[in-house]
């Protein structure tokens, strides 16, 4: 159903409402996806292949286009371009805190295991199928889309013409306790080059440390701000300029906020930390984060939190004070505001012995639909390693390895023009 038809400037825009079941392996109750058709309104007539893309995440919502900047406008030369909310994010029957305070804890685990790669590819092909004509379509997958499109090659590679990856190559055999093992260091490393370029910070992050440590220090939520809340600001040092953003945010502190001081943090610092770890647009990321590397037996059983244990560096006391990454903590479902709805449940996750597969091995190897992926070399977050052993083991699949950028190189306009220039000097995308 188009529920909407509208134009932003150089944007022909046209809102799509599908009903899809909850689970698909039983289809009873039922759920919206919502998908929005973007395409150049001087070619809206004309019969264009589609892109569909596919956001990273987990649980992020499809982009809010503004004007057509880097790839996008690149894509609207040649393609009809679907940004999908993928189920439980944006307009696609958001799950958050009000949802999952109507459900049981086990009722809680097993609603959030409904929103997982295999339960959004099924969505994307069943709007392919009933909404955009049924031909084969592209995909663009950044990051967690990259993991996206393993499953998707996995369980519907007739629906895929070509196949483009930025920062998102998944290994092929998941284990959340070897990500993480591989992913510490690198987040040390992200640390260490902070330092270097702002070697003051070390004593304003040491003496913000323990001020928070004694306590009573509130975000304007009334959430009590703990050293280990302030160390997840990290994740940012995965993206251009995450290193900036950070030093701003700490440029203003006072040099008098000491322990047992008088002086005040400042309320814009506060409503800053706020906006950046509340998790309040996207708490599936949260919730699901671990959950993303479950495939067959064996629980993620907090991995992250595991692997912490082993790197004393990160401890809250440590000095020079290190800043985590993508980690997700069983602590944040208490301690933050949007997420304490979906603690009990999470943990049940975090438990669960079992999972269905997320990638058909056999498949991979032999797949023939074209995929060009962006290893980024300095990645914090996905592992190169783990990515071109996954290039390796995929048919059909070239890996563009650089160290030019960071994890959200995809908003560079060369990023997507190599990436469909390697499928084109091969011959293109198969033809629905």
């Amino acid at each position: 159903m188009i529920s909407a038809t509208y134009t932003i400037p150089g944007m022909r825009m046209r809102d799509h409402v599908v009903e899809v079941p909850l689970d698909w392996s039983a289809p009873d109750a039922t759920i919206t996806v919502f998908a929005r058709e973007v395409v150049d309104p001087a070619r809206d007539g004309e019969d264009l292949p589609c892109l569909l893309y596919l956001q990273g995440g987990p649980g992020g919502k499809g982009p809010r286009p503004t004007g057509t900047s880097g790839w996008l406008g690149q894509a609207l030369e040649t393609y009809r371009v679907i940004l999908l909310d993928q189920r439980g994010t944006g307009r696609s029957s958001r799950v958050d805190g009000r949802v999952m305070s109507a459900l049981s804890p086990r009722e809680g685990a097993d609603h959030l295991a409904r929103f997982r790669a295999d339960s959004i590819v099924a969505d994307a092909e069943h709007l392919r199928t009933t909404v955009f004509g049924g031909r084969r379509w592209s995909t663009l997958g950044q990051s967690y889309g990259g993991f996206l499109t393993l499953t998707y090659l996995s369980r519907a590679p007739g629906g895929l013409s070509a196949c483009y990856v930025a920062g998102g190559l998944p290994s092929l055999d998941p284990d959340a306790a070897e990500v993480y093992r591989r992913t510490y260091p690198r987040v040390a490393a992200k640390n260490d080059a902070f330092y270097r370029r702002y070697p003051h910070h070390v004593e304003t992050t040491g003496r913000l440390a323990d001020r928070l440590a004694a306590g009573d220090v509130l975000l304007p939520d009334g959430d009590t701000l703990t050293v280990r809340r302030l160390q997840s600001l990290g994740i940012d040092f995965g993206m251009k300029p995450g290193y900036e953003r950070m030093h701003w945010l700490l440029d203003e502190l006072p040099d008098k906020a000491l322990p047992g001081g008088r002086g005040d943090l400042p309320e814009t610092f506060l409503h800053q930390v706020l906006a950046r770890s509340s998790y309040a647009d996207n708490p599936l990321f949260a919730a699901l984060q671990e959950s993303i590397y479950g495939s067959g037996p064996g629980a993620t059983a907090w991995a992250a939190e595991r692997e912490r244990a082993r790197h004393p560096a990160f401890a809250e006391d440590a000095r020079p004070l290190l800043f985590t990454g993508e980690m997700i903590y069983p602590w944040m479902f208490g301690e933050i505001r949007a997420l304490r709805p979906f603690g009990p449940a999470v943990e049940l996750l975090a438990e669960r012995a079992a999972w269905p597969p997320l990638y058909d091995l056999d498949r991979l190897a032999a797949n023939e639909v074209p995929v060009a992926a962006a290893v980024y070399f300095d990645d914090m977050y996905v592992d190169a390693g783990l990515q071109l052993d996954t290039a390796a083991r995929v048919g059909n699949t070239q890996a563009w390895v650089t160290n030019e950028y960071e994890h959200d190189g995809i908003g560079d306009d060369r990023v997507f023009t190599r990436l469909t220039g390697l499928v084109r000097d091969l011959g293109g995308g198969i033809t629905p």
